[in-house]
């Protein structure tokens, strides 16, 4: 235990997650995303020195830096492990299986594949991904992050929207490295709007999260990691435990 507390103290802590606001960027179709109004608020007059704030946050699953769920897509009404999509299944109030609630916390090995600055609209391939990650090797139960550049133009909506991302090779690609879970920097991992011709739109929501089990993060923050040319690090990640959640906000950390 003293080993490990001492390891800790001594690591560098990279944040992951991008800040939270009104008016961030969205996939739009989880707008409004984040919503914070002020329910109580520091008044004069309350009979004591001691005042108190706090508000009401509102905001959707997959708004931000987010996981998702392996209930968040299925493919033929069916989730991972073949569990079919019924009202057994699905409820009112979200899902009896595979929710956000079953995820554990996510301490594992993580690993940066950074593609570069990904001109605006590109499809990232499984020889890009396979480039990026020449000398480091990709381990069963990794957390594989790739950077693409989106999260360097977070401020700005339109061009993050427009920013690049995987095709439905790059995920057969990860998917066949058995990772724990993947992520990037940009809206949604799959190309916004690419639609590939045997799986459709996302196909590597299909490939990754129904076929294979591996959770996405999307709306990572991996500016800094590339910048000191991290490539290796211990990746923490909790996602709160919503029951029967398709998904969850993250803090998601690097340690070296």
């Amino acid at each position: 235990m003293t080993e490990l507390a001492d390891a800790l103290r001594g690591a560098r802590v990279y944040d992951l997650e991008q800040p939270r606001y009104a008016g961030a960027p969205s996939h739009p179709v989880h707008e409004p995303g984040v919503l914070v109004h002020l329910h109580r608020r520091h008044e004069p007059g309350t009979g004591e020195a001691r005042t108190g704030a706090s508000a009401l946050l509102v905001m959707t699953e997959h708004s931000g830096t987010h996981l998702d769920a392996l209930c968040h897509q299925a493919e033929n009404m069916e989730l991972h492990g073949g569990i079919r999509v019924d009202p057994s299944v699905q409820t009112p109030r979200g899902f009896t299986a595979l929710g956000v609630d079953t995820v554990p916390p996510l301490v594992a090995r993580g690993v940066l594949l950074d593609v570069g600055d990904v001109p605006p609209g590109h499809a990232v391939g499984a020889a890009e991904l396979e480039a990026a990650a020449a000398g480091v090797e990709l381990r069963e139960g990794d957390v594989v992050l790739v950077r693409v550049g989106a999260g360097a133009r977070w401020e700005d909506r339109d061009a993050f929207w427009a920013a690049a991302g995987m095709d439905a090779g790059a995920s057969r690609w990860l998917a066949e490295r058995r990772p724990l879970a993947v992520g990037a920097d940009n809206v949604a991992w799959d190309l916004p709007g690419a639609v590939d011709p045997e799986l459709g739109s996302l196909p590597g929501h299909t490939l990754l999260i129904v076929r294979a089990g591996i959770y996405i993060i999307e709306m990572l923050y991996l500016e800094e990691l590339a910048r000191d040319g991290v490539r290796e690090f211990a990746f923490v990640c909790l996602p709160l435990k919503v029951r029967g959640g398709t998904g969850s906000p993250v803090r998601p950390i690097a340690l070296v």
